[in-house]
Protein backbone atom coordinates (compact mmCIF):
# COMPACT_ATOMS: atom_id res chain seq x y z
CA UNK A 1 0.00 0.00 0.00
CA UNK A 2 1.47 3.37 -0.96
CA UNK A 3 1.98 5.98 1.72
CA UNK A 4 -0.83 8.43 2.48
CA UNK A 5 -0.75 12.12 1.60
CA UNK A 6 -1.37 14.43 4.58
CA UNK A 7 -2.11 18.11 4.10
CA UNK A 8 -3.78 21.02 5.90
CA UNK A 9 -7.12 22.05 4.41
CA UNK A 10 -8.03 24.71 6.98
CA UNK A 11 -5.41 26.50 9.02
CA UNK A 12 -6.85 27.26 12.43
CA UNK A 13 -5.87 27.43 16.09
CA UNK A 14 -8.86 25.60 17.54
CA UNK A 15 -8.70 25.14 21.28
CA UNK A 16 -10.51 21.81 20.93
CA UNK A 17 -11.47 21.00 17.34
CA UNK A 18 -13.93 18.11 17.05
CA UNK A 19 -16.75 16.33 15.21
CA UNK A 20 -15.91 16.65 11.51
CA UNK A 21 -18.92 15.59 9.41
CA UNK A 22 -19.26 15.43 5.63
CA UNK A 23 -22.51 17.03 4.41
CA UNK A 24 -23.15 15.27 1.09
CA UNK A 25 -26.21 17.41 0.28
CA UNK A 26 -24.21 20.64 0.45
CA UNK A 27 -20.82 19.23 -0.54
CA UNK A 28 -19.14 20.78 2.50
CA UNK A 29 -17.43 19.67 5.69
CA UNK A 30 -18.62 20.89 9.10
CA UNK A 31 -16.60 20.79 12.31
CA UNK A 32 -16.60 22.53 15.67
CA UNK A 33 -14.34 24.15 18.23
CA UNK A 34 -15.76 22.96 21.55
CA UNK A 35 -14.12 25.42 23.93
CA UNK A 36 -14.26 28.51 21.70
CA UNK A 37 -17.81 27.57 20.68
CA UNK A 38 -17.81 27.87 16.91
CA UNK A 39 -19.39 25.92 14.06
CA UNK A 40 -16.93 25.82 11.13
CA UNK A 41 -17.73 25.15 7.49
CA UNK A 42 -15.25 24.19 4.77
CA UNK A 43 -15.97 23.96 1.04
CA UNK A 44 -13.10 21.75 -0.16
CA UNK A 45 -13.77 22.57 -3.81
CA UNK A 46 -13.24 26.31 -3.36
CA UNK A 47 -11.27 26.34 -0.12
CA UNK A 48 -13.79 28.81 1.31
CA UNK A 49 -14.29 28.67 5.08
CA UNK A 50 -16.67 30.39 7.49
CA UNK A 51 -17.35 30.25 11.22
CA UNK A 52 -20.57 30.72 13.18
CA UNK A 53 -19.97 31.51 16.85
CA UNK A 54 -22.33 29.83 19.32
CA UNK A 55 -23.56 30.85 22.78
CA UNK A 56 -22.79 28.86 25.90
CA UNK A 57 -19.57 27.58 27.42
CA UNK A 58 -19.16 24.42 25.32
CA UNK A 59 -20.29 23.30 21.86
CA UNK A 60 -19.98 19.60 22.61
CA UNK A 61 -20.89 17.94 19.32
CA UNK A 62 -22.79 18.17 16.05
CA UNK A 63 -25.17 15.94 14.07
CA UNK A 64 -26.66 16.39 10.60
CA UNK A 65 -30.43 16.06 10.13
CA UNK A 66 -32.81 15.14 7.30
CA UNK A 67 -34.22 18.69 7.28
CA UNK A 68 -30.81 20.23 6.62
CA UNK A 69 -30.56 21.73 10.09
CA UNK A 70 -27.90 20.71 12.60
CA UNK A 71 -28.54 19.15 15.99
CA UNK A 72 -25.91 20.74 18.21
CA UNK A 73 -24.98 20.08 21.83
CA UNK A 74 -24.64 23.25 23.88
CA UNK A 75 -23.48 22.49 27.42
CA UNK A 76 -26.24 20.06 28.56
CA UNK A 77 -28.86 20.98 25.93
CA UNK A 78 -29.58 19.87 22.37
CA UNK A 79 -30.64 22.58 19.92
CA UNK A 80 -31.74 22.49 16.27
CA UNK A 81 -29.71 25.05 14.34
CA UNK A 82 -30.24 26.35 10.81
CA UNK A 83 -26.61 26.80 9.68
CA UNK A 84 -27.59 29.23 6.93
CA UNK A 85 -29.55 31.69 9.09
CA UNK A 86 -28.30 30.93 12.61
CA UNK A 87 -31.90 30.47 13.82
CA UNK A 88 -32.21 27.91 16.62
CA UNK A 89 -34.96 25.89 18.27
CA UNK A 90 -34.63 24.05 21.60
CA UNK A 91 -34.90 20.30 21.13
CA UNK A 92 -34.02 18.35 24.28
CA UNK A 93 -32.39 18.57 27.69
CA UNK A 94 -30.50 15.82 29.46
CA UNK A 95 -33.00 14.18 31.81
CA UNK A 96 -31.98 13.57 35.38
CA UNK A 97 -28.45 14.89 34.87
CA UNK A 98 -27.66 15.66 38.51
CA UNK A 99 -23.88 15.45 38.38
CA UNK A 100 -22.17 18.85 38.72
CA UNK A 101 -19.62 20.15 36.23
CA UNK A 102 -20.63 17.92 33.31
CA UNK A 103 -21.44 18.59 29.66
CA UNK A 104 -22.50 16.83 26.50
CA UNK A 105 -19.63 15.53 24.38
CA UNK A 106 -19.25 13.10 21.48
CA UNK A 107 -22.29 11.78 19.59
CA UNK A 108 -23.29 9.99 16.41
CA UNK A 109 -26.50 9.17 14.54
CA UNK A 110 -27.44 5.55 13.83
CA UNK A 111 -29.09 4.14 10.69
CA UNK A 112 -32.56 4.57 12.25
CA UNK A 113 -32.07 8.31 12.63
CA UNK A 114 -31.45 8.31 16.40
CA UNK A 115 -28.62 10.17 18.13
CA UNK A 116 -26.34 8.44 20.62
CA UNK A 117 -24.45 10.95 22.75
CA UNK A 118 -22.51 10.97 25.99
CA UNK A 119 -21.74 13.37 28.81
CA UNK A 120 -18.40 13.85 30.53
CA UNK A 121 -16.74 15.17 33.66
CA UNK A 122 -15.20 18.56 32.91
CA UNK A 123 -12.52 17.78 35.49
CA UNK A 124 -11.52 14.67 33.47
CA UNK A 125 -11.29 12.52 36.62
CA UNK A 126 -14.60 11.14 37.85
CA UNK A 127 -17.32 8.91 36.40
CA UNK A 128 -19.94 11.67 36.28
CA UNK A 129 -21.00 11.06 32.67
CA UNK A 130 -23.58 8.86 30.97
CA UNK A 131 -24.46 7.49 27.54
CA UNK A 132 -27.81 8.60 26.12
CA UNK A 133 -29.98 7.62 23.17
CA UNK A 134 -31.97 10.54 21.73
CA UNK A 135 -35.06 9.69 19.70
CA UNK A 136 -36.54 11.92 16.96
CA UNK A 137 -39.42 12.88 19.28
CA UNK A 138 -36.92 14.44 21.70
CA UNK A 139 -36.95 11.68 24.30
CA UNK A 140 -33.54 11.08 25.89
CA UNK A 141 -32.89 7.78 27.64
CA UNK A 142 -29.83 7.24 29.82
CA UNK A 143 -28.40 3.79 29.00
CA UNK A 144 -25.51 3.57 31.45
CA UNK A 145 -23.44 5.86 33.62
CA UNK A 146 -20.02 5.91 35.37
CA UNK A 147 -18.39 7.49 32.32
CA UNK A 148 -15.48 9.91 32.67
CA UNK A 149 -15.20 11.20 29.08
CA UNK A 150 -17.68 9.83 26.50
CA UNK A 151 -16.05 9.59 23.09
CA UNK A 152 -15.47 7.57 19.92
CA UNK A 153 -19.10 6.68 19.15
CA UNK A 154 -19.40 4.79 15.84
CA UNK A 155 -21.50 1.96 14.42
CA UNK A 156 -20.48 -1.15 12.52
CA UNK A 157 -22.01 -1.57 9.03
CA UNK A 158 -24.64 -4.01 10.27
CA UNK A 159 -25.85 -1.66 12.98
CA UNK A 160 -25.90 -4.33 15.67
CA UNK A 161 -22.76 -3.11 17.41
CA UNK A 162 -21.57 0.29 18.53
CA UNK A 163 -18.09 1.41 19.47
CA UNK A 164 -17.81 3.60 22.56
CA UNK A 165 -14.68 5.05 24.15
CA UNK A 166 -14.09 6.38 27.64
CA UNK A 167 -10.98 8.43 26.87
CA UNK A 168 -9.88 8.95 30.45
CA UNK A 169 -10.30 5.28 31.25
CA UNK A 170 -8.21 4.66 28.12
CA UNK A 171 -10.60 1.98 26.86
CA UNK A 172 -12.66 1.49 23.70
CA UNK A 173 -15.65 -0.85 24.08
CA UNK A 174 -17.72 -2.76 21.57
CA UNK A 175 -21.37 -2.64 22.62
CA UNK A 176 -23.94 -5.20 21.48
CA UNK A 177 -27.35 -3.68 20.77
CA UNK A 178 -30.68 -5.47 21.16
CA UNK A 179 -32.90 -6.42 18.21
CA UNK A 180 -34.58 -2.99 18.25
CA UNK A 181 -31.21 -1.26 18.13
CA UNK A 182 -32.35 0.94 21.02
CA UNK A 183 -30.61 -0.57 24.03
CA UNK A 184 -27.26 -1.99 25.02
CA UNK A 185 -27.37 -5.68 25.93
CA UNK A 186 -23.66 -6.43 26.11
CA UNK A 187 -20.30 -4.70 26.44
CA UNK A 188 -16.80 -6.03 25.75
CA UNK A 189 -13.39 -4.39 25.73
CA UNK A 190 -12.25 -3.76 22.16
CA UNK A 191 -8.96 -1.95 22.90
CA UNK A 192 -7.42 -1.32 26.32
CA UNK A 193 -4.71 1.32 26.87
CA UNK A 194 -5.09 1.61 30.65
CA UNK A 195 -1.54 0.30 31.15
CA UNK A 196 0.07 2.89 28.85
CA UNK A 197 -2.27 5.84 29.43
CA UNK A 198 -2.86 6.39 25.70
CA UNK A 199 -6.00 8.46 25.04
CA UNK A 200 -8.23 7.13 22.25
CA UNK A 201 -10.56 9.91 21.13
CA UNK A 202 -13.03 10.38 18.23
CA UNK A 203 -13.70 7.59 15.75
CA UNK A 204 -15.45 6.57 12.55
CA UNK A 205 -16.01 3.34 10.61
CA UNK A 206 -14.97 2.91 6.98
CA UNK A 207 -16.66 1.03 4.13
CA UNK A 208 -14.75 -2.13 5.05
CA UNK A 209 -16.10 -2.09 8.60
CA UNK A 210 -12.76 -1.04 10.10
CA UNK A 211 -12.64 1.43 12.99
CA UNK A 212 -10.49 4.55 12.61
CA UNK A 213 -9.57 6.37 15.82
CA UNK A 214 -7.62 9.51 16.70
CA UNK A 215 -5.25 9.47 19.69
CA UNK A 216 -5.21 12.70 21.68
CA UNK A 217 -1.67 13.35 22.85
CA UNK A 218 -0.48 10.52 20.64
CA UNK A 219 -0.01 12.34 17.34
CA UNK A 220 -1.56 9.57 15.26
CA UNK A 221 -4.66 7.93 13.86
CA UNK A 222 -5.11 4.17 13.96
CA UNK A 223 -7.21 1.72 11.99
CA UNK A 224 -8.53 -1.44 13.66
CA UNK A 225 -9.80 -4.47 11.81
CA UNK A 226 -13.20 -5.70 13.07
CA UNK A 227 -11.42 -8.33 15.20
CA UNK A 228 -9.49 -5.64 17.09
CA UNK A 229 -6.15 -5.95 15.31
CA UNK A 230 -4.40 -2.69 14.51
CA UNK A 231 -3.65 -2.90 10.79
CA UNK A 232 -2.55 0.70 10.18
CA UNK A 233 -1.06 3.66 12.06
CA UNK A 234 -0.51 7.09 10.52
CA UNK A 235 1.68 9.66 12.26
CA UNK A 236 0.45 13.25 12.06
CA UNK A 237 2.18 16.64 12.33
CA UNK A 238 0.09 17.50 15.42
CA UNK A 239 0.21 16.08 18.94
CA UNK A 240 -3.52 16.29 19.59
CA UNK A 241 -5.69 14.85 16.81
CA UNK A 242 -9.24 14.64 18.15
CA UNK A 243 -11.73 13.17 15.68
CA UNK A 244 -12.04 12.08 12.07
CA UNK A 245 -14.46 11.32 9.26
CA UNK A 246 -14.41 10.37 5.59
CA UNK A 247 -15.61 13.00 3.15
CA UNK A 248 -15.34 14.46 -0.29
CA UNK A 249 -17.57 13.54 -3.26
CA UNK A 250 -16.30 9.95 -3.26
CA UNK A 251 -15.78 9.69 0.55
CA UNK A 252 -12.09 8.96 0.00
CA UNK A 253 -10.59 11.79 2.04
CA UNK A 254 -10.06 11.25 5.76
CA UNK A 255 -10.53 14.59 7.54
CA UNK A 256 -8.95 14.99 11.00
CA UNK A 257 -9.60 17.75 13.55
CA UNK A 258 -7.00 18.73 16.14
CA UNK A 259 -6.52 20.82 19.28
CA UNK A 260 -4.11 23.28 20.86
CA UNK A 261 -5.44 22.40 24.34
CA UNK A 262 -2.74 21.36 26.86
CA UNK A 263 0.14 22.26 24.52
CA UNK A 264 2.98 24.32 25.98
CA UNK A 265 4.22 27.50 24.27
CA UNK A 266 7.24 25.56 22.99
CA UNK A 267 5.00 22.83 21.55
CA UNK A 268 2.78 25.41 19.89
CA UNK A 269 5.80 27.04 18.31
CA UNK A 270 6.97 23.67 17.02
CA UNK A 271 3.51 22.67 15.72
CA UNK A 272 2.19 25.38 13.38
CA UNK A 273 -0.71 23.13 12.34
CA UNK A 274 -1.96 22.43 15.87
CA UNK A 275 -5.69 23.19 16.00
CA UNK A 276 -6.05 22.96 12.22
CA UNK A 277 -8.16 20.69 10.02
CA UNK A 278 -6.06 18.07 8.22
CA UNK A 279 -6.88 15.75 5.32
CA UNK A 280 -5.38 12.35 4.50
CA UNK A 281 -5.72 10.85 1.03
CA UNK A 282 -5.09 7.29 -0.08
CA UNK A 283 -6.28 5.37 3.00
CA UNK A 284 -9.63 3.95 1.90
CA UNK A 285 -13.25 4.96 1.60
CA UNK A 286 -15.90 5.86 4.11
CA UNK A 287 -19.65 5.39 4.33
CA UNK A 288 -22.29 8.16 4.15
CA UNK A 289 -23.09 9.84 7.44
CA UNK A 290 -26.47 8.92 8.91
CA UNK A 291 -28.96 11.76 9.40
CA UNK A 292 -31.01 12.49 12.50
CA UNK A 293 -34.72 12.20 11.71
CA UNK A 294 -35.75 15.81 12.37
Amino acid sequence: MSGPTIHCVQKADAQLGETPLWDAARGVLWWIDIERPTLWRLDPASGETSGLEQPGTYLGSLALTRSGRHLVARDLSLVLLDPETGVTKPFAETQGETMPDTRLNDGRVDAQGRLWIGTMDNGLKDGRGSLYRVDPDGMMEALFDDVIVANGIAFDPGGRHMYFTDTRRHITYRLALDASGKRVEGREVFADYSATGDRPDGACVDADGCLWQAFFGGGKVVRYAPDGRIDREIALPVTNPTCLCFGGPDLRTLFVTSATKFLTPDQLAAEPLAGSLLAIDGVGQGAPECLFDA
